[in-house]
C-alpha cells in the first residue's frame, strides 16, 4: 500500500512540501523560507493550557495583494484553566483499529461518522454505539477529504477525483454511488476544446468545502488552485488561481465567503460577485500567518472567528468585527510542540489536533479569550483529522461539553467525551480528568 503522502503534483517544486498528501516529515516546528523571521525566537515554547491575544501596531508585511494590515505579535500572561475555575472531565469512550492504514479524513452527519483512510474504503459508523453500519468502496485509494451535506457524501481521493454518494434511510442505511467529478464527458470535451476550467485538478486534492445556499462545492489542491463545482450538474464553473504555493485547506462561511490556506504562509479571503462573468470570485484580503505554512482552517458556526493551524505549532485566529465585518488579528494559541494538522469548532469549544499526537480542547470565552481545558492523549501517531459536535453521542443537547472524534496516522479512530463546567467560588478550580477507554476494538 502506498504511503499517505507519496503523491506530488506534476512539475511542483520539491521545496513546497505539504503533509496534506505527502509524507517524509518529522512534523517539527518549521518556519517558511519565503522570508526571514525570528518568530520562533520571539515566542519561546510555553507550558500547556495557555492562550494569548491581542496585539497592535509594529509590523509584519507580506508581499501579496491587497495590502495587509500591520501586525505585531506579542504575548499576554498565560491563562490557565485552573485560574478560571474550570472543572473538566474527559475520557476516551471508544477506540477502533481497522486494517485500513492511516486515517486521513473524518466527517459527521445525522448521527453518523464517516472515516476515510489509505485504503479504498470509507467506513460509516453509527452513533451512539459507534458500530460500523456501512462502507463505501471504490477503485481509488487514499480518501484525503470528506464532506457530507443533505444526504450527499463527497469524498476526494489522491487520484484527483471526487466521488459522490447518496444516502438513503429505507429501513437500513445505504449509500448509492451517483457520480464522479469531473465527469468523463466533461473532461474529454474540455481537453478537445482546450478549455482548462472543466478539467480535473493536476495535483492531489487537499480539502473540500460546501456552500449549500449557492449550490457550490469547492475543492482545493496542491496544484495551487481552487475549483468551483456546481452541485446540481457537477460541472466546474470556475478555476481560482488562489496561491503561489500548494493549498492545504479551505472553509466557507454561511455568508458565502471563502477562506484558503497555503504553504505560502497566508490565509486569503474571497468573495463571490454574481455579476463578474466567468471569474466571480475576487480576492478581498490576505491574512499573514507570521511566515509559517498554514496547514488547516476552522470557522466558528456564526463565522465570527477564523482559526489557522500552522506547521510551527501555533494556531492564529482572526475575529470578525461586528460593525465593519472585517477580520482583525486576535492572537496565537500556543501549546502544541509539532505541526497543527487539523482543527474543528463546535459551540464554544475549539479542538486542535497535532503531529505531537495530542488533541487540545480550548474553551472560547465571551471576550474571545481562549483557555485550554483538556489535552487528549492516547494516539501513537500524528492526529490527521478531527471533528466535534456539542452534547453526548446519544444526541442529547448539552452546553457543558462536546463529543470529539479523532483519526490518526497510527490507524486508530477514537471517540472522546469532554465535559467542562465552571466550579463554585469556593472550589479549588482543579478539574478532574480521566483518560481511560471504555473499550478498544481491533478488526
Amino acid at each position: 500500500m502506498a504511503s499517505t503522502m507519496d503523491f506530488e503534483p506534476p512539475n511542483s517544486p520539491a521545496s513546497a512540501p505539504s503533509f496534506a498528501i505527502r509524507p517524509n516529515h518529522s512534523f517539527l516546528r518549521s518556519i517558511s523560507t519565503k522570508e526571514p523571521s525570528n518568530f520562533s525566537e520571539d515566542l519561546p515554547y510555553s507550558p500547556p493550557r495557555l492562550s494569548t491575544s491581542v496585539l497592535s501596531s509594529n509590523t509584519c508585511h507580506h508581499n501579496s495583494q491587497p495590502s495587509t494590515p500591520r501586525l505585531s505579535f506579542t504575548l499576554d500572561n498565560p491563562k490557565l484553566a485552573d485560574d478560571h475555575h474550570f472543572q473538566t472531565t474527559y475520557r476516551c469512550i471508544s477506540s477502533v483499529l481497522k486494517k485500513d492504514g492511516q486515517i486521513l479524513s473524518v466527517a459527521t452527519s445525522n448521527g453518523l461518522v464517516y472515516t476515510g483512510s489509505q485504503a479504498n474504503v470509507i467506513r460509516v459508523w453509527k452513533l451512539p454505539e459507534f458500530t460500523e453500519c456501512d462502507h463505501l468502496k471504490t477503485r481509488g485509494s487514499m480518501v484525503v477529504a470528506l464532506k457530507v451535506s443533505n444526504d450527499m457524501v463527497y469524498a476526494a481521493y489522491a487520484d484527483c477525483k471526487i466521488r459522490v454518494w447518496r444516502r438513503t434511510w429505507e429501513g437500513v442505511i445505504k449509500h448509492v454511488r451517483v457520480a464522479s467529478i469531473p465527469k468523463v464527458g466533461s473532461f474529454v470535451r474540455s481537453y478537445i476544446s482546450g478549455r482548462d476550467k472543466m478539467m480535473k485538478h493536476m495535483g492531489p486534492i487537499s480539502s473540500l468545502a460546501i456552500n449549500i445556499s449557492d449550490d457550490i462545492l469547492y475543492s482545493a489542491s496542491l496544484d495551487k488552485t481552487v475549483k468551483v463545482w456546481r452541485i446540481s450538474d457537477l460541472k466546474c464553473i470556475e478555476t481560482i488561481q488562489a496561491h503561489n504555493d500548494p493549498i492545504n485547506a479551505i472553509v466557507v462561511g454561511d455568508d458565502g465567503v471563502l477562506y484558503t490556506a497555503s504553504d505560502d504562509a497566508t490565509v486569503r479571503v474571497w468573495r463571490r460577485n454574481f455579476c463578474s462573468g466567468d471569474r466571480p470570485h475576487s480576492l478581498t484580503v490576505t491574512l499573514p500567518a507570521k511566515c509559517s505554512p498554514v496547514k488547516t482552517l476552522a470557522l466558528t458556526t456564526d463565522g465570527g472567528v477564523l482559526y489557522g493551524g500552522c506547521s510551527d505549532g501555533y494556531i492564529h485566529y482572526w475575529i470578525k468585527g461586528w460593525f465593519s465585518g472585517q477580520l482583525q488579528y486576535g492572537g496565537a494559541l500556543l501549546g502544541h510542540t509539532h505541526a497543527v494538522m487539523c482543527l474543528s469548532s463546535t459551540a464554544n469549544y475549539f479542538i486542535s489536533g497535532s503531529a505531537d499526537s495530542t488533541c487540545r480542547v480550548w474553551f472560547r470565552e465571551q471576550d474571545c479569550q481562549h483557555v485550554c481545558v483538556a489535552i487528549l492523549q492516547g494516539h501513537r501517531g500524528p492526529i490527521r483529522c478531527v471533528t466535534a459536535f456539542p452534547g453526548c453521542v446519544n444526541n442529547e443537547e448539552s452546553e457543558d461539553g462536546c463529543t470529539i472524534c479523532t483519526g490518526s496516522l497510527d490507524g486508530v479512530i477514537k471517540m472522546w467525551r469532554v465535559r467542562c463546567t465552571s466550579s463554585s467560588s469556593d472550589n479549588t478550580g482543579k478539574g478532574s480528568s480521566q483518560n481511560a477507554c471504555d473499550y478498544f476494538e481491533i478488526a
